[in-house]
């Protein structure tokens, strides 16, 4: 199904030569020969730095959803925002029920449209689209960069590179200001044969990410998609393959295009916008993958991670053995004294039940995954009993599609609940199973709580991710797991397969207002928009406190921030950072807070004996004081700020780990003003909540170019010198951090 070649290879006549025998073949060195790769030459159109080593990188439009862009324009207000200098667009796809908190969801749309109006950008109102279903149908296109707020900002299939980082990386963005990284790795898909009939998008998504995610290999890499089974794939489905990108901890997505996509785009009614990408000859890739799509087989990904993925063959072989392990993860997971009632209880007859499927969303909610859906339930029906089903198409125009062909009634008559374009089932503000359920979702995430989960209010279900074609075969066996490929006479999926896009819905809705910014426009800020606090500048020495230690080999975004019922909380630094590792550490915000107390006091003049224990003998007019979190490898997952800011917030200062998940974290840690240090051993340091780190010379070493610090960690045991470091922090980034944040830090050039 999956071979991986772990080393160099050139891509020439069709094949794949291993970088030692480059030369024998007539091939020129690999820096150069990186030069054929697509992801080179759209890195290059858009690098401004003039390097392309160390890139700085103008993108072509941004997105954001009702969960980040309140968070962004107020930093880029505070940063000296007069308008929006690309086609930034605004979507409410994640807040858009409105109905925790009272007005504030409301207030947050309000204030967006208020900000398109003000600063010339396009507003999306709710339940018009999910984001990425918006921007591939709007602004994708043949060798264009696009940057979202959102991690599944992967718009590869149309020769785009998309990326999703946290916001103030899109502030840099909005004030003129660029994407700066080193030149990525960038690693062959290479795509052969055609998926058989009832093998979806989602199975060949979780085959990949189960390949490689674990092991880092395509960790902060572009991975770029090519081959001849392209050719065997409709736009939706690679769209669904390409959104999945995000959980391999890749940091873009780029296929090679063809007539398909032409033909689509055209359909799109930007048909112009096509660009026709491939690898030159001779183009060199640090990695290589061979899919044989005709090989792939219906796929599970069992709580709690994209990667936990298994065929549906094998976890039926071994499923009782598979679900011990499940309950064993799921107490390990949540911290549980007590152990839930086992996961084997849902195994009658031999057979595995779940009760509650969902199609949703910029993976699921496409046009063809929802057409094989209606076709497979057509004069069907879901039965009586617990087991329901919720289909959410992405985009008005997909809606509208469906709608006309007769696929909707299909849907609705066999009992399915058919729902408007919302991203709530992906992060868990929407379609929560009931205690003790499982849920299987075409969706993007399981992470731990995305279904809604409270432990400690004894609530706890479970999310699986499969394809909608293995759903619906499941639904159609009365919840039995069951793989599309059992059934006979399942649909196949056409290599081409249009639809009739009409856009009428959008432009009776949107705002478009981008390049036609109204400066006179009053923004509307409700009760709960709120500016960021003050943050302070780096002093010369640091004594920093753990407020949390957290030893999973993993730390998802969800568990440093919990998504669902905290979103409506993001416009409001304050009360969001009340939740801040709640679910994880539910002891950390007192214990933060704690600390900032008497740094505040310290900050004030105030040299209290409160102040003089805390100091342990440091001098106060140099020695500031903070907290750190301690994880191993943290930051998997969402883009969202939050997940740093609210540390900082709670006067966080720094994050000390053996590595980050992801660019996007780190950058997220360094952009609020947080040290991102690296300590490959620190797991054998046993730092617990209550030691300290004490950094002397911290300002000095930003402010110079040293990489590396000689710490002193203090335990109860006892005191050693330990060493901390910075690796490939950038100047800007150093200045950043000195300080304080990033909106200081584009505050003093004002």
């Amino acid at each position: 199904m999956l071979q991986i070649l772990h080393s160099g290879a050139y891509y020439s006549g069709g094949r794949f030569i291993p970088l030692s025998e480059g030369a024998a073949a007539g091939l020129p060195a690999a820096e150069q020969a990186k030069k054929g790769t697509m992801s080179y030459n759209i890195l290059a159109s858009h690098n401004t730095s003039g390097d392309m080593t160390n890139l700085k990188i103008r993108f072509d439009a941004m997105a954001s959803h009702d969960i980040t862009y309140v968070g962004i324009i107020q930093t880029a207000r505070a940063s000296g925002l007069k308008e929006f200098p690309l086609p930034y667009v605004l979507t409410n796809c994640h807040n858009s029920l409105c109905a925790v908190g009272g007005t504030i969801n409301e207030d947050d749309h309000v204030f967006g449209l208020s900000a398109a109006k003000k600063y010339g950008g396009e507003f999306v109102p709710a339940h018009q689209s999910v984001i990425h279903s918006y921007m591939r149908e709007r602004y994708a296109g043949g060798g264009k960069m696009l940057l979202g707020s959102d991690s599944h900002t992967r718009y590869g299939a149309f020769g785009t590179m998309a990326m999703g980082e946290g916001g103030p990386e899109l502030v840099k963005q909005l004030l003129n200001k660029t994407y700066d990284i080193a030149y990525p790795r960038v690693v062959a898909i290479y795509l052969t044969g055609a998926p058989r009939p009832g093998v979806g998008p989602q199975d060949v998504a979780l085959a990949l990410i189960g390949a490689t995610f674990t092991k880092g290999i395509v960790k902060n890499s572009v991975m770029e998609f090519f081959g001849p089974g392209v050719a065997s794939l409709a736009m939706d489905y690679r769209c669904g393959i390409d959104v999945m990108t995000t959980e391999t901890s890749c940091l873009t997505s780029v296929w090679s295009t063809d007539d398909t996509v032409k033909q689509y785009m055209t359909a799109l009614g930007r048909g112009d916008e096509f660009k026709a990408l491939a690898p030159a000859d001779g183009a060199y890739y640090d990695d290589v993958i061979t899919v044989d799509l005709s090989k792939v087989e219906p796929m599970i990904a069992l709580p709690f991670h994209p990667s936990n993925a298994y065929t549906i063959a094998d976890f039926k072989a071994n499923m009782m053995d598979i679900l011990h392990e499940t309950d064993e993860a799921t107490i390990r997971q949540f911290k549980l004294k007590t152990p839930p009632e086992s996961l084997t209880k849902k195994v009658r007859d031999g057979r595995f039940y779940v009760d509650q499927a969902v199609i949703a969303g910029c993976s699921g909610g496409t046009y063809q995954n929802l057409m094989r859906v209606a076709e497979m339930l057509r004069g069907k029906g879901l039965g009586d009993q617990a087991l329901w089903l919720s289909c959410y198409p992405g985009s008005m125009p997909a809606f509208l599609a469906l709608s006309r062909n007769g696929a909707i009634s299909d849907l609705l008559a066999a009992g399915a609940s058919v729902r408007s374009c919302f991203c709530g089932p992906c992060f868990g503000a929407g379609d929560v199973p009931a205690n003790g359920a499982f849920s299987i979702r075409h969706s993007t995430r399981n992470f731990p709580n995305r279904e809604g989960s409270k432990p400690a209010d004894g609530q706890l279900s479970y999310v699986a991710l499969m394809d909608a074609r293995s759903i619906t075969a499941t639904v159609l066996n009365g919840g039995a797991l069951t793989a599309a490929t059992e059934l006979p006479d399942v649909p196949a999926d056409p290599a081409y397969e249009p639809y009739d896009y009409d856009d009428t819905a959008y432009r009776n809705r949107v705002y478009f207002g981008v390049g036609h910014p109204k400066p006179e426009t009053e923004l509307v800020f409700g009760p709960n928009i709120a500016d960021w606090p003050e943050q302070i500048a780096m002093p010369e020495d640091l004594l920093l406190t753990a407020a949390s230690a957290i030893y999973d080999p993993v730390t998802t975004t969800d568990e440093l921030i919990p998504s669902g019922e905290t979103s409506s909380y993001r416009s409001n630094p304050l009360k969001l950072s009340e939740f801040a590792l709640s679910r994880k550490d539910p002891a950390y915000v007192g214990r933060a807070k704690a600390i900032q107390a008497v740094e505040k006091k310290r900050r004030s003049g105030i040299v209290d004996d409160e102040v003089t224990a805390a100091l342990a003998g440091h001098d106060p007019a140099k020695t500031g004081l903070g907290s750190f979190v301690m994880a191993l490898k943290p930051g998997d997952g969402s883009a969202r700020e939050q997940a740093a800011s609210c540390q900082r917030v709670l006067g966080g200062v720094a994050n000390i780990a053996a590595e980050y998940a992801t660019k996007r974290y780190r950058s997220n840690v360094v952009n609020w003003g947080m040290l991102p240090f690296i300590a490959e051993d620190v797991a054998d340091w046993n730092i617990q909540p209550g030691d300290q780190v004490y950094l002397p010379g911290i300002k000095a070493l930003l402010e110079g170019d040293g990489e590396a610090l000689t710490a002193t960690l203090i335990q109860p045991d006892g005191e050693k010198q330990v060493t901390l470091t910075l690796p490939a922090m950038t100047r800007e980034e150093r200045d950043i951090v000195l300080a304080g944040c990033l909106i200081n830090f584009y505050a003093a050039e004002q």
